[in-house]
């Protein structure tokens, strides 16, 4: 792996050309190329691989990303960093820099109708919207990225843990997620107030799609609306007492319990039971 941005240059660029990291956006830049390094080798990369980058910011992991791999797509929202990246990038052709919102993109698009694997460092204000628009597009493979300690390990929580929420179960329904390595604080500018983990993401092989997803997803989000409350009392508006009662047991789902305690497959059982009873969601 070449020459990788020190903290030093990471300032001087954003001092030259008058850029700061977006607070609003939670954005936080690694500045140390022994991160970057341990990175890209825990991303399980090979050298015929396309990546897709959201959010590189000065490039320091774009950097690392394009001497490891064939050929790196880098979406950057803000055209300030988009210049910056030109300057950091010159006389680079491995390395695409789209300027662009990824949340608004068609992902699939812009790597050539994929296959492409996603590794990033991403935005904390967008970092759960931004997974999930990708792992809607099958031309994205798999997602390494990096959130917030706590983002992450919501992500990969299980029914049960004490982290386990509605995105927990969204996520579950249409990919697997594991905390892969985690990540100090201290070696980011600006160095924030927590530390950071890597998260490997896959999506399923028998992950819904379309309308299907669409509709578990609501089920999961009237499950969760109040978390205090038991599945009988947050559900209870989709259908008439006996009528959801039925789909329960059919499904084998305790309407006693709370939604912390709903797995993924337990959505899938209950989402067909009220389909089969007519039950609109």
């Amino acid at each position: 792996m070449g020459d990788l941005l020190t903290p030093r240059e990471v300032r001087r660029l954003l001092a030259e050309r008058g850029l700061a990291p977006r607070k609003a956006a939670g954005q936080n830049f690694v500045v140390d190329p022994n991160t970057v390094r341990r990175i890209v080798d825990a991303a399980g990369l090979r050298g015929d691989d396309v990546v897709l980058e959201i959010g590189p910011g000065l490039g320091s992991l774009t950097l690392g990303l394009a001497d490891t791999v064939r050929r790196v797509v880098a979406v950057e929202i803000d055209a300030g960093f988009v210049a910056a990246l030109a300057e950091v990038l010159r006389g680079r052709d491995d390395v695409e820099v789209v300027h662009a919102d990824a949340l608004q993109a068609d992902l699939g698009a812009l790597v050539g109708g994929g296959p492409a694997r996603l590794v990033a460092n991403l935005p904390y204000n967008v970092a759960t919207p931004l997974i999930m628009h990708a792992l809607e597009d099958p031309a994205v493979d798999d997602l390494f990225v990096m959130v917030q300690r706590e983002v992450g390990e919501r992500w990969a929580a299980v029914p049960g843990d004490s982290l386990y929420a509605a995105v927990s179960c969204k996520l579950g329904t249409v990919a697997n997620a594991e905390v892969a390595l985690t990540i100090p604080r201290t070696v980011f500018h600006p160095v924030p107030n927590v530390d950071s983990v890597m998260v490997r993401i896959t999506r399923r092989a028998d992950a819904p799609a379309g309308e299907v997803r669409a509709r578990r997803f609501r089920l999961i989000e009237t499950a969760f609306r109040q978390r205090r409350k038991t599945l009988r009392n947050n559900l209870r508006h989709l259908a008439p007492g006996p009528a959801l009662a039925a789909a329960a047991s059919d499904a084998g789902i305790d309407l006693g319990a709370r939604a912390e305690r709903l797995s993924p497959a337990d959505v899938e059982r209950l989402d067909a039971a009220l389909a089969a009873a007519g039950v609109s969601v």
